[in-house]
């Protein structure tokens, strides 16, 4: 089988991202540390944001701050905010506006469908999660054998690839009501083939929930190509504020077993969301997928393009990009002695994301003497915590790197230096720490 999904090509080939003209829309790059630029290593749990992003999200809340639904103009012009939201995230994922849903978080959103969902199971009723994924997408699909009396079937993954036990995942599907899986670890990086995937799931009769969150702030999302139900994304992840966004499928989001108060909508995809909507959020939310948008400038000859074409076209550079980036902090951290990676190498079809551990210097040390030096990376097991107990960790976790549209070869290299100084100077780490 394959390993790993590709999604739609852009139109053309990739054109070069302008890291630099990218790079001056983001004011958080000009904090220092110890008069040097901070390189931000971290977005897997959080990407900056460019100034067109949080100006939006100021300017609603003073100018056009109110609720939706009503008859006067800040209300109106929320309701447009809401509207405008809903448009740009069916562009973004390839669906339509009635099938985009908004929340406080994927967390929230999957705890809300899973309970919808888990309504229609009867008892031994078979749901698969896997290990390679954030327990988001996990715990409240295995919260249904209490309270349901489903029958949890766990995934395996392979602790040596990264990637999914295909085969183990196949028998596991046999007779299974909900198949839910990630598109790309947040982990370790491993994306994982969600066309075969499911289609494995929907020959077993299954329901397919997606988290595209970590995959989404390095691939297009294509709902329809990806053969999912559900889909639910995080803009802060793609350089946006801290939202969450479910893509449903219109006749799933009309059949699910909500509970809602009675004044509340009951038509989609209004009936998914509970009470007033994080609208300052949304606006910030869409105007990240207008940034996206935007990164590679229109040429003469498709100056008329959609805003769906825009992004494959950035996308398209944001995977050169990245993958060019991985292969230098690949290669970097792999020439000093000792230190541990895991997932897929470069050449592979995966996000620019790096698992990783310095042998001798608990990985919070780690991250603190890296920061020293302005280098920002995380450790623990980021939700992701059955993953990460399979490569052998335990409560302290591993370290991770991840680049972004915004990383630069010399902010790579200045992370593989300061590994490759802790590596070698770890009893200094820990008396400091």
């Amino acid at each position: 089988m394959k390993t790993g999904y590709q999604a739609p090509a852009g139109p053309g080939p990739a054109r070069q991202l302008d890291v630099s003209t990218l790079r001056s829309r983001f004011p958080a790059l000009r904090r220092a540390v110890a008069g040097r630029p901070v390189a931000y290593f971290d977005g897997p749990g959080g990407t900056q944001v460019p100034a067109e992003v949080a100006d939006k999200v100021r300017r609603y809340l003073v100018e056009h701050n109110a609720n939706a639904g009503w008859n006067y103009p800040s209300s109106q012009e929320t309701s447009a905010v809401l509207a405008a939201g809903r448009s740009a995230f069916a562009d973004l994922l390839g669906g339509r506006p009635d099938e985009i849903a908004f929340g406080a978080n994927m967390t929230t959103i999957t705890l809300r469908i899973s309970r919808a969902l888990g309504q229609s199971l009867r008892p031994g009723d078979p749901v698969v999660v896997t290990e390679l994924d954030h327990h988001a997408n996990v715990d409240p699909w295995k919260a249904l054998a209490g309270e349901r009396g489903a029958e949890i079937r766990v995934a395996r993954m392979d602790p040596a690839t990264g990637a999914l036990d295909l085969e183990d995942l196949e028998e596991k599907l046999q007779g299974a009501r909900l198949l839910a899986m990630g598109a790309a670890s947040n982990a370790i990086g491993t994306i994982t083939d969600v066309p075969t995937v499911a289609g494995m799931a929907r020959a077993a009769g299954a329901l397919v929930y997606v988290d595209a969150v970590h995959y989404a702030a390095h691939k297009l999302v294509d709902v329809r190509a990806m053969a999912a139900d559900f889909l639910v994304i995080s803009p802060y992840k793609i350089y946006g504020p801290h939202l969450g966004v479910l893509w449903g499928r219109r006749e799933h989001l009309e059949a699910l077993e909500l509970p809602r108060v009675e004044s509340s909508p009951d038509q989609a995809p209004e009936r998914v969301e509970t009470g007033t909507q994080s609208f300052e959020a949304i606006a910030g939310g869409t105007a990240a997928v207008d940034f996206l948008a935007s990164v590679i400038p229109d040429r003469g000859d498709d100056a008329g393009d959609s805003r769906r074409d825009r992004l494959a076209r950035t996308f398209a550079a944001l995977h050169e990009h990245g993958d060019r980036m991985f292969r230098r902090l690949w290669t970097g951290i792999n020439e000093v002695p000792g230190v541990r990676v895991h997932g897929s190498p470069p050449g592979q079809d995966r996000t620019p994301t790096l698992g990783f551990m310095i042998p001798g210097i608990r990985p919070a040390e780690a991250t603190a003497a890296l920061a020293e030096r302005g280098v920002f990376i995380t450790h623990g097991d980021f939700y992701a915590t059955t993953v990460v107990r399979r490569l052998g960790y335990g409560d302290d976790g591993m370290l991770r790197a991840g680049c972004a549209a915004y990383t630069t070869a010399e902010e790579v290299d200045r992370l593989v230096d300061g590994v490759r100084e802790l590596a070698g100077a770890g009893s200094d780490v820990r008396s400091r720490s």
